[in-house]
């Protein structure tokens, strides 16, 4: 007597369908973890690039203004550069001025300007007391660049910088894919002015 039920060469049973299921599970899940990691590698190789990229410029720009300034000295948060003597007048203009900002949270650097401004020449007291800069914001145009952004802890060394420093070092940290880096940027003067100084002011005349 033939039985009334054939088995189905060609189908699946419940635990081989479950089965089927767990293992393509698995590889999914392991596609999925793959392409995730794979993403996160690539994101945190471009955030490191990024900070790269702004450091060398920052090295570069800050670099160039220290190491061909006529003088450096803090001012406030800030660090006041006598960048050049445009006019050879032996006198800080207010054109002639820029400003390294670490902001109040010292959690950025910006190099300000003023290239338009005009007006007499600037002392150093109020250079240093921070009551030139204010007027020049008050006065007359400013060119502010961001030099470094996304940074923390900003801070000059040494602490006390003034018109007869050799050199002048910033100091800062980068979050770099969750990990806090110290970096430091240090330039030494080619050339100082401060033989010009009378008093807190400068002066006209060479006393070569």
């Amino acid at each position: 007597m033939k039985s009334r039920t054939k088995h189905n060469q060609f189908g699946l049973t419940l635990v081989e369908l479950l089965v089927a299921l767990m293992v393509g599970s698995i590889i999914f899940a392991a596609v999925a973890t793959l392409a995730y990691a794979v993403g996160n590698a690539q994101k945190s190789s471009e955030e490191l690039s990024r900070h790269q990229t702004h450091l060398r410029y920052a090295t570069l720009r800050i670099s160039e203004l220290i190491r061909y300034a006529k003088l450096v000295a803090l001012s406030g948060d800030d660090l006041a550069i006598w960048r050049a003597d445009d006019n050879t007048d032996n006198q800080i203009n207010p054109s002639e001025l820029v400003y390294i900002e670490t902001g109040a949270e010292r959690n950025h650097i910006y190099i300000l300007e003023f290239p338009n401004a005009a007006g007499g020449p600037e002392t150093l007291s109020s250079i240093k007391d921070g009551s030139a800069k204010i007027s020049l914001v008050a006065s007359y145009d400013e060119r502010r660049t961001e030099i470094l952004p996304q940074c923390s802890n900003v801070v000059f060394y040494p602490t006390v910088i003034d018109e007869q420093s050799d050199f002048a070092s910033i100091g800062f940290d980068i979050d770099e894919t969750g990990t806090q880096r110290h970096y430091e940027i240090s330039v030494g003067l080619r050339c100082r002015a401060d033989y010009l100084l009378d008093g807190s002011s400068i002066i006209a005349i060479d006393d070569d």
